[in-house]
């Protein structure tokens, strides 16, 4: 057996002996070197194993128990009704759960060579003796359904598969820089204020991601790294919630897609009180020029138009709702208050639609974000300095030159008493409800009655830059 995978073993034998059975007790979502660790340890102990096991031509997932379905459970909590959330899982979804280091392609790749193997929990019980095994081991499709008990054997070919992703190296300084973003953390989900400057995913271009350093920053504790379940853009702040696992990050997933379902279905209803809404965001703003209404319900569809002959592209309102492209956006805004032809605005989205806020208040309101180049660049074309601010604004000078953030941030400059403003859009407060309080009622009952479910309620503070704009502002 050890001459088969002596590169996972030996990260094996540096972990914690642990049974399958206490793995099963505590969580489904099992690695896959934790699965190995389990029949190293079990198999040598001589305990119900196989001998085509120990060959090393299967290693064995754990019993099928029955799971959670976030989906089901978002949407319970999003309706506040009962519903039952246990339900069937497939055994495509088996073998990720119990495995997430394994790429979903490769797993429906064994699925679709017919190289998976399920043992049926009711066949377990008939004693057929070693050589029975074979026939025992009956291929599985992707979307066949589990029943309790069931085992999973996967070829032991995939302990060749792509090394496990490197962990992203911090500093103790960048780290603590991270850890000093959590505004919240329990069981379920992880609140941190997002700095702006900072993206929240990678790609091209982007060496360091608030996902990734998440990863490494957050998940000491957790077998699994915390999971993106709504973004911002790289040059917003504010509040973003990350699941820290993937049956609470599909709860939230459903939460918000739910919302966005939710009102776009009812777009011509202008009765949207916040006590309707089991998830509320509310933005702020600071833009230019001032709304003709102090406050209003803004429904306009947005769709995605290509600029610079194919080199970038943008969202714009559409005025033909029927294009199959578009995607309703709603939104509430509300007056804070008005100074020197700025005005401060409460942005609510009622969808989570890409740059919504964004195209929302340059398109529709005709008052575009402070910063926002990209949808309100001709607005900035003529920008000038307050001419009040700049004795207080070269007093600290020098003492923001001095400050250096990790990562290269920079939250002092940008306010509106400099040349080239940053943006002014900040996701300032978030309530939703307690994710971690449903999982464990749900345990306790399927059919629990989240009516009376508390809420959780979380409030970020503005980055430096949009305070200064704030007291620059203020009356």
């Amino acid at each position: 057996m050890m001459m088969v995978y002596p590169t996972l073993l030996g990260r094996v034998l540096l972990q914690p002996s642990r049974s399958i059975s206490s793995l099963c007790a505590t969580t489904p979502y099992i690695s896959t070197v934790r699965v190995l660790q389990s029949q190293y340890n079990t198999s040598t102990k001589g305990q119900n194993h196989y001998e085509n096991d120990k060959r090393g031509k299967w290693f064995t997932l754990p019993p099928y128990t029955s799971t959670i379905n976030g989906s089901v459970l978002g949407k319970a909590l999003s309706t506040r009704i009962p519903a039952k959330s246990a339900s069937e899982t497939t055994a495509l979804k088996w073998v990720l759960r119990c495995c997430p280091e394994l790429p979903r392609n490769l797993v429906q790749k064994l699925f679709r060579l017919r190289q998976v193997r399920r043992e049926s929990s009711v066949m377990e019980s008939c004693n057929l003796g070693d050589q029975g095994q074979e026939h025992r081991l009956k291929r599985v499709a992707a979307k066949d359904s589990m029943d309790v008990g069931d085992r999973i054997f996967l070829p032991i070919s995939v302990k060749a598969l792509p090394a496990e992703k490197q962990d992203c190296h911090c500093s103790e300084e960048e780290t603590n820089f991270i850890r000093g973003l959590e505004l919240y953390k329990d069981d379920a989900i992880i609140v941190v204020n997002k700095p702006p400057g900072m993206p929240v995913q990678g790609g091209i271009g982007i060496k360091r991601s608030l996902d990734e350093l998440s990863a490494s920053c957050f998940s000491s504790d957790y077998s699994e790294p915390p999971r993106l379940v709504h973004r911002l853009d790289r040059d917003c702040s504010g509040i973003l919630v990350m699941g820290r696992t993937q049956t609470s990050a599909t709860v939230l997933h459903a939460i918000f897609r739910e919302k966005t379902l939710a009102a776009s279905n009812d777009v011509s209803s202008t009765d949207v009180g916040d006590k309707r809404r089991i998830l509320q965001r509310k933005y702020w703003a600071l833009v230019i020029g001032s709304p003709r209404r102090q406050k209003g319900l803004i429904s306009a569809p947005l769709g995605k138009v290509v600029v610079d002959n194919g080199k970038s592209d943008r969202i714009t309102v559409v005025e033909n709702s029927q294009n199959l492209s578009s995607q309703h956006a709603v939104t509430q805004y509300r007056v804070i208050e008005s100074s020197h032809g700025f005005t401060w605005l409460e942005l609510s989205p009622l969808t989570g639609r890409k740059h919504q806020l964004r195209v929302h208040c340059a398109e529709v309101l005709g008052t575009p974000i402070v910063g926002d180049y990209k949808y309100a660049w001709q607005a900035h074309r003529n920008w000038k300095q307050l001419p009040w601010s700049n004795i207080e604004d070269n007093s600290n000078e020098k003492s923001r030159s001095e400050k250096i953030l990790p990562f290269a941030l920079d939250l002092d400059s940008g306010g509106i008493s400099e040349k080239h403003p940053r943006l002014h859009l900040h996701c300032k407060q978030m309530v939703l409800p307690d994710v971690s309080k449903a999982l464990q009622d749900v345990h306790l009952s399927s059919d629990y009655d989240f009516s009376q479910l508390a809420s959780l309620k979380f409030d970020a503070p503005l980055p430096p830059y949009m305070k200064r704009s704030w007291d620059i502002l203020r009356p």
